[in-house]
């Protein structure tokens, strides 16, 4: 029986053992224990890492941290300030007439025919490591010439033995906004940018073209191809030409559509074998001089950024908003940056393992599921949202912001019954707005996060009113400080006076039915249907719900088919521009393929718009914006429902994060204390002993009979084999 306890002891031993070299859970190598490395998660993988076609959120979250546009978002300033990133300086448009004449900043748009924006690079700016510089001892490019056979034993990027870099200069920006015409790329604003910068959709018909001359996989040389668009004016300045006033190009300068893509980098992954599986291509492997590098790309399992070696540094702000300096946001001002050494984003696919790692100390940072929040958050006495209990006794930290976004609800005005500038169509859109309860969807449907829509603009944008000059007053009285949804029976009442009392049309007698298209489905789909449903019966009104899958819904929406419909939109820069666009009558969905999902058109409401478009921001362009909003609430074709809130929440080991709305490239910014992290994660995650101390006392006991019984019988067998 003693040598069978010792036995089992033994066997338990190395796993009581290992419970002393730290938790038993922890997902990670021991060898990072107490390193300077953030960790993070992602849930979908990235698509597209070239620049020149991401635009996912998902994506920017890698992009932002490795390439260098000339501009970026300051970090701590709200309203949202642009500062030199890249360029040396924030570029200021230079207005010129049709005959080339210089004209001053103050010229009304009509008279510009094009801006000229001129770009100063820093000097010394260097790329990260990359094979594509590499060269050999008489200056050739290494791995610009490989044949299939030198293709053989490479599978991923660090198979490539040596690597180089070279300076940031000027055509690298020049390259990245020809490849906006590259006719293999399709890159999603190009579009866009074709209306704005001079030369490029002809630029891009040439290219087409020339393409056609080559064999499927053969170099596209873009310098071959004139363009007047952008000029390298020296090694360290360009200029990009841009048709009339556009002020609000400036901003798309901050996005990665223009970040410098060197010729080597495109012209090495264009080589023939190196897209045939292994993924060797600006889209798997960027090439930048931003702070970080992508170093390991398995989106299956993970991705990781670590610190690019030839970043100069950054430094950290000295200044932001008031309340940054008492929130701790300005101690590491004027420090180099990035902090952080390397940043471990793992795969996570559901919600669950997600939350309980970073409850758990594995997470530095996270942000909170519905199932969580009620175990997360509070409303205190004030009305405030608080951390619970259990959230302060790990001295997690809450952050919140309010989104550059909109969600609304949009009626189709080119529909007979809700659309149209009647009188009676538009009784109708208000009486059905005051009905749905934006309050009430927000704290039902998204836990509180959000702040019901008075009009189309954002809060932190300019051009939003707070308070009572900002409320709808067709929506809305102003009560005791504060606002007031006006009454179901006054939505009665204005139904009634467009000729649909009690819910039955005048005209014909019957119901009137209003029809929701929508691709809601599941359970949470059908909750929102039924309250939806409920408020169209506050006033009588029957809603016909009419379910279809994502493309079948787009195209209703695009053909002008459907009547009323959830949509919503994030801000691409923030301008009031980018919101009040979405109701010019030129952008219609239906009629001109725009952004205009409603189809709203008054002429007096874009004169307006176009006038307010290429004004700098000031109380001129806050006036106009000011009657615009209140055209758009008269006519009511779009229902208001709310701005999303973000929160976020982080361990207390985490330093300088600030929600920035506009920027995804803040993880320069971000300190970690690794020696704090590890002590918390030890006293989250001690290993719980006794139940290995009871399973070997059940082992012990249940193997005793069976032992003494083994026994017994050797003893007989030795008894019988002595006689």
């Amino acid at each position: 029986m003693k040598g069978l306890k010792t036995r089992l002891l033994a066997l338990m031993l190395p796993v009581v053992v290992g419970a002393c070299g730290g938790p038993w859970n922890n997902p990670y190598p021991a060898r990072e224990s107490g390193e300077n490395i953030l960790y993070s998660a992602f849930t979908e993988r990235p698509k597209h890492l070239d620049p020149v076609q991401s635009y996912a959120e998902n994506e920017a979250v890698f992009t932002a941290q490795i390439y260098t546009p000339p501009l970026q978002y300051h970090y701590l300033k709200r309203p949202y300030e642009l500062v030199p990133l890249a360029a040396a300086e924030v570029p200021h448009p230079v207005y010129h007439d049709a005959a080339g004449r210089r004209l001053p900043d103050s010229a009304p748009a009509e008279r510009v025919a094009y801006s000229i924006y001129e770009v100063h690079v820093r000097p010394g700016v260097l790329y990260q490591p990359h094979p594509a510089f590499a060269k050999d001892e008489n200056g050739r490019y290494r791995y610009h010439d490989l044949k299939p056979d030198d293709l053989k034993q490479v599978y991923e990027l660090r198979d490539f033995k040596h690597t180089g870099t070279r300076e940031l200069v000027a055509d690298d920006f020049a390259f990245e906004i020809r490849r906006l015409a590259h006719p293999r790329l399709h890159s999603p604003i190009f579009g866009l940018m074709g209306e704005y910068i001079v030369g490029l959709k002809d630029y891009a018909a040439k290219l087409q073209e020339a393409a056609k001359k080559l064999p499927a996989d053969g170099y596209l040389d873009l310098s071959s191809v004139p363009f007047e668009g952008v000029e390298v004016v020296d090694s360290h300045t360009y200029r990009i030409k841009v048709k009339g006033k556009y002020p609000q190009f400036v901003y798309w300068l901050a996005m990665p559509f223009f970040s410098p893509v060197p010729w080597e980098a495109e012209r090495f992954y264009s080589q023939p074998g190196m897209t045939d599986g292994k993924n060797l291509s600006l889209d798997w492997y960027p090439v930048g001089t931003g702070a970080y590098m992508l170093t390991v790309h398995a989106p299956n399992r993970m991705m990781v950024l670590e610190r690019n070696p030839n970043f100069a540094g950054e430094p950290y702000p000295s200044e932001g908003e008031p309340g940054d300096e008492q929130a701790g946001l300005l101690q590491d001002a004027g420090k180099p940056m990035p902090f952080i050494d390397k940043v471990v984003f793992s795969l996570e696919k559901e919600s669950i393992p997600y939350w309980n790692k970073f409850l758990q100390g594995y997470y530095d940072a996270s942000g909170i599921t519905s199932d969580a929040f009620d175990q997360t958050v509070q409303m205190n006495a004030g009305g405030d949202v608080v951390l619970t209990d259990s959230m302060r006794e790990q001295d997690i930290q809450l952050q919140t912001s309010v989104a550059t976004s909109i969600m609304y609800m949009g009626f189709n005005m080119l529909d007979p019954v809700v659309g149209g500038e009647s009188e009676r169509a538009r009784k109708l859109r208000q009486a059905i707005s005051i009905a749905l309860d934006q309050e009430e969807y927000v704290s039902i449907f998204t836990n509180g996060r959000g702040i019901p829509g008075q009009g189309p603009i954002p809060p932190g944008i300019f051009g939003y009113r707070e308070g009572e000059e900002g409320i709808n007053r067709y929506l809305y009285d102003w009560v005791n400080g504060e606002p007031r949804r006006k009454s179901v029976d006054y939505a009665k009442k204005l139904l009634a006076e467009a000729g649909y009392r009690d819910g039955i049309d005048k005209v014909n007698g019957k119901p009137l039915i209003i029809y929701f298209d929508t691709t809601a489905s599941g359970v949470g789909g059908k909750s929102r249907i039924d309250w939806l449903t409920k408020q169209f019966q506050k006033i009588d009104l029957q809603l016909v719900v009419r379910s279809s899958d994502f493309n079948r819904f787009q195209d209703k929406v695009r053909k002008g088919t459907a009547q009323l419909f959830f949509f919503g939109w994030n801000a691409d820069y923030p301008d009031p521009e980018n919101f009040l666009f979405l109701f010019h009558g030129p952008q219609s969905r239906t009629l001109k393929n725009g952004e205009n999902a409603a189809n709203y058109q008054n002429p007096h409401y874009d004169h307006l718009f176009e006038r307010m478009q290429v004004m700098d921001n000031g109380p001129e362009r806050q006036a106009l914006i000011d009657q615009m909003v209140e055209i758009l609430r008269h006519d009511a074709p779009w229902i208001y429902v709310f701005h999303p809130k973000d929160f976020t929440l982080a361990h207390s080991w985490v330093y300088n994060r600030k929600p920035n709305k506009m920027a995804n490239n803040g993880l320069k910014y971000q300190r970690i204390d690794p020696q704090a992290r590890e002590k918390m994660r030890a006293a989250w995650n001690h290993p719980v002993l006794w139940p290995v101390a009871v399973l070997v006392v059940i082992l012990v006991l249940a193997a005793a009979p069976a032992v003494a019984s083994y026994r017994r019988r050797e003893r007989a067998r030795g008894r019988l084999a002595a006689a």
